[in-house]
């Protein structure tokens, strides 16, 4: 069973890139004390989220920080030298943060994995988006396979 509204996030750890490599961040520092928008998606570089997902919450950070958002995460189940290289060729910057789940670990805690072994991908993240208050799920947009409408920056815009 997938993580609903109300619930709290589970405590892992992520990592980002740091001037000295990965860095690990626990999930319980990350979103304590604030509101966060956090968006998953099956693979860095891969089409869709590298033509639209994650550059529509690029262009519309500014907006999406005006309804009250402290943080945007993207997150995927790939390395953060992957996730680095990927928010460099994309021009995030400062805007986006981009974060790695290698081995699954959250994406798999929160049951929102899925299996694209036979696409040669392995264990993945579903698509989807998510509002997170203090730690607590207070919204979840999950895609239905092949679907790119409720997890983009636009519908969580609409939600805020």
């Amino acid at each position: 069973m997938s993580i609903q509204a109300g619930d709290r996030i589970p405590a892992e750890t992520l990592y980002k890139m740091g001037p000295e490599g990965p860095e690990g961040i626990s999930t319980t520092e990350l979103f304590a004390d604030k509101r966060v928008v956090l968006f998953a998606l099956p693979g860095a570089f891969t089409p869709t989220c590298s033509k639209s997902h994650l550059p529509g919450f690029v262009v519309h950070a500014d907006e999406l920080w005006g309804k009250g958002v402290d943080l945007i995460i993207c997150l995927s189940v790939n390395d953060a030298f992957v996730m680095n290289a990927w928010g460099e060729g994309q021009n995030v910057e400062d805007r986006v943060l981009m974060l790695a789940d290698g081995s699954a670990a959250l994406t798999c805690a929160l049951g929102l994995d899925q299996d694209l072994s036979a696409r040669g991908m392995g264990v993945r993240s579903q698509r989807y988006a998510m509002v997170v208050d203090d730690g607590i799920v207070s919204s979840l947009h999950v895609e239905q396979a092949g679907a790119f409408e409720v997890s983009k920056a636009e519908a969580i815009l609409a939600t805020l």
